[in-house]
């Protein structure tokens, strides 16, 4: 399997394992009355379900992000924080236009 396949395989794991964590923490600390409400209605167990998949979507994505991010290398490291070369910018400077009356 290719090594970018195994990474996304197993960032998407821990996505959905921090995902799991924050749901039960949720849970726990009756966030919003939540406990209650999943324990007390029909659709509780299937509300539970929901929010973990839909937080396990964003957090894989972020701790995917995150990796890929880490893995950059800069060929060229300068080290000097974000100079870019010390590119000097040209200011803008007003110019003067012409208008002519009655419009053309």
């Amino acid at each position: 399997m290719p090594k970018l396949i195994k990474l996304y395989i197993t960032q998407v794991i821990i996505g959905f394992g921090l995902s799991a964590a924050f749901v039960a923490l949720l849970l726990w600390f009756n966030v919003a009355n939540l406990w209650h409400l999943v324990s007390h209605t029909d659709g509780g167990v299937l509300a539970v379900v929901i929010l973990w998949v839909f937080n396990g979507i964003v957090f894989a994505g972020v701790q995917f992000s995150i990796a890929i991010m880490r893995l950059a290398r800069d060929a060229d490291d300068h080290g000097g924080g974000g100079r870019r070369n010390a590119i000097p910018v040209a200011l803008a400077e007003p110019v003067p236009v012409r208008v002519r009356k009655g419009g053309a």
